[in-house]
């Protein structure tokens, strides 16, 4: 190959041509045979080309393994749970950024997995598909504290704004997992998803209203309000006869051990609010209150104003004395009406006492009196929160005895709680009677 524009310093030829025969190429003098240039690298600068990274002989770096797993796993869970392509991406970018943070890094392989999870969960809150916590925790098989706490942190790190979901939002999904539909069983068992998730939802919002849903977890209330719709929509003996239990067994789910503690309340609820239908002759129980779920739903708002008026009548007959004060008085003195306000808050508290057992202060020695605790005023209420209902009660210190001889006096009110049944007190007087009598013999 000829080489143009050139030519040779010794013979001053233009021939000159590319000799290729060695490893780097030459330009020699077919003349003279001298050599022209010593080939390519003659002619790069002094420092060298530019070469990219890329194309240089370093490996190119690669995902770490726990991540590749992860991102799989989150797919491996959008694809159980039948989610679009814009759920799944959401939820691998998120699961990419928390899987930098150092919070997530040299973790175990549980809490990874579990951060899978979550971003899967935050993914469909913020693209309103309906899913709850409880849902993923079965998928991973792991503690739904641990999943909660996972979930938190992550939010908390990454800055995610979820929106809030409720019970009746995610509910119908949670219908759909049960197959009682005219494809699964018979005819007398078979209900429509659509309709029986309308009878659930509105079972959930009672419950909500009734304090029921306070602090508890939303499966166990989704089931219990599931099966009473699904009992309530056609109450025949076939239904009425099937446990919780067989219920699930029949519809292919797993049986939540809360669900039958919340189906109790529900029925509680709704006997309450039975027994205010006018037209029910017979006395409402938890037995036959089933066959009015119907009525007391579509009357509910009419029904629990009805029920708390009556709930509070009862009160007020319970306790005369705070009716009388609280009644229309003449016109009354500035100096009246301050001892009227000090009897009016004394009444109130009369009014909270009145319904409970509770004993009246006794007063033993002069310098030591008993007080009882103030009792719970959840039981007094017709609806009140779960907490407040069976509040858990509160350890009580005893006080420090001190200079304890066994020589103090025991008061009557102390003696007279020790005695329970009618021998003990005649037995109890025979003593006093023999221990008078030898008193006065040894005198």
């Amino acid at each position: 190959m000829f080489a143009a524009g050139l030519k040779c310093p010794g013979c001053g030829s233009s021939n000159i041509v590319d000799d290729d025969l060695y490893c780097q190429a030459q330009l020699v003098c077919v003349d003279c045979g001298s050599v022209v240039s010593e080939g390519t690298l003659a002619d790069d600068p002094v420092g060298g080309t530019d070469v990219s990274y890329s194309r240089t002989t370093a490996v190119t770096k690669k995902p770490c393994l726990n991540l590749i797993k992860g991102l799989e796993r989150v797919k491996e869970m959008c694809r159980i749970l039948r989610l679009n392509s814009e759920i799944e991406d959401l939820a691998l970018t998120y699961f990419r950024q928390a899987y930098q943070q150092e919070s997530f890094i040299n973790v175990t392989l549980q809490r990874k997995e579990v951060l899978a999870g979550c971003c899967v969960y935050v993914s469909c809150r913020q693209r309103d598909w309906p899913i709850t916590l409880g849902t993923i925790s079965s998928l991973l098989d792991a503690d739904s504290t641990l999943v909660g706490g996972v979930y938190q942190e992550m939010i908390k790190i990454l800055n995610i704004q979820a929106p809030f979901v409720t019970i009746a939002d995610v509910i119908e999904a949670h219908v759909q997992e049960y197959k009682i539909s005219a494809q699964h069983v018979t005819e007398e068992l078979a209900e429509d998803s659509k309709v029986l998730t309308k009878r659930a939802v509105a079972l959930v919002e009672l419950a909500g209203d009734s304090w029921i849903v306070t602090g508890r977890r939303p499966l166990p209330i989704m089931m219990a309000a599931t099966y009473l719709a699904w009992q309530s929509l056609n109450p025949n003996k076939h239904r009425l006869k099937l446990s919780l239990d067989k219920f699930c067994h029949l519809a292919k789910v797993q049986k939540r051990k809360p669900a039958v503690m919340r189906i109790t309340e529900l029925k509680e609820v709704l006997c309450k609010l039975g027994r205010e239908l006018p037209w029910v002759r017979e006395t409402v129980t938890q037995d036959n209150v089933v066959r009015l779920v119907g009525d007391i739903l579509e009357h509910r708002h009419t029904l629990l104003t009805r029920a708390l008026r009556t709930h509070e009548t009862a009160m007020q007959a319970d306790c005369p004395q705070a009716s009388a004060l609280n009644s229309p008085t003449e016109e009354v003195t500035p100096s009246q009406r301050s001892e009227s306000r000090d009897q009016t808050a004394d009444a109130s508290s009369a009014l909270q006492l009145c319904p409970t057992d509770r004993t009246e202060n006794q007063e033993g020695d002069d310098s030591h009196q008993t007080e009882d605790p103030e009792p719970n005023w959840g039981v007094r209420v017709l609806f009140a929160p779960p907490c407040v209902v069976h509040a858990k009660r509160r350890r009580v210190e005893p006080p420090p005895v001190q200079n304890v001889t066994g020589d103090e006096e025991i008061s009557d009110s102390e003696i007279d709680s020790y005695i329970r049944t009618p021998q003990e007190a005649r037995a109890f007087a025979l003593m006093q009677k023999a221990v008078s009598s030898s008193g006065s013999g040894n005198s």
